[in-house]
């Protein structure tokens, strides 16, 4: 009876080792959590992915434009304010985006006088505003949500 309780203990011994092996020979047997992962659906992804970039992101203050149904949020993205509105849903979102003309001059029949050229960018459930001209922003923002769909 021994070698067959010894058998036992060695063969359970073995599966639960097998169990905690990584599944790759490269892969850590417990890889690190990420919050998120993929594409920018929400403001909180788009910080994500703007810091896994390498810059420095933080939350700032609310904003509100008139030609839009949502309140956003500036985020400092290395210094720069970008206003990130996210909405309740992807349809929601481009039901505002669609109102922005290609140059950004006009949002549905508001005329907007920009004080330096401004870029629409959006993803998921965020539309993204950023006026100005850092190339460096610009770079980041273009990696994180793919090309502007309006502006300059």
């Amino acid at each position: 009876m021994k070698p067959k309780f010894f058998s036992s203990l060695v063969l359970m011994a073995m599966l639960f080792l097998a169990a905690c092996a990584p599944t790759e020979a490269n892969e850590p047997a417990n890889p690190p959590v990420s919050s998120h992962g993929g594409a920018v659906e929400d403001q909180v992804s788009l910080m994500d992915a703007l810091r896994a970039a390498g810059a420095d992101v933080e939350p700032g203050d609310p904003v509100e434009q008139a030609f839009f149904s949502v309140t956003g949020q500036i985020v400092k993205v290395d210094g720069a304010d970008v206003q990130v509105f996210e909405y309740e849903s992807a349809e929601a979102m481009e039901a505002d985006a669609a109102q922005v003309s290609p140059d950004g001059g006009s949002i549905g029949t508001s005329m907007v006088m920009w004080v330096e050229a401004p870029h629409f960018f959006k993803s998921g459930r965020v539309l993204v505003l950023y006026v100005g001209e850092d190339a460096a922003i610009l770079d980041l923002l273009k990696n994180a949500l793919g090309e502007q769909f309006a502006g300059r």
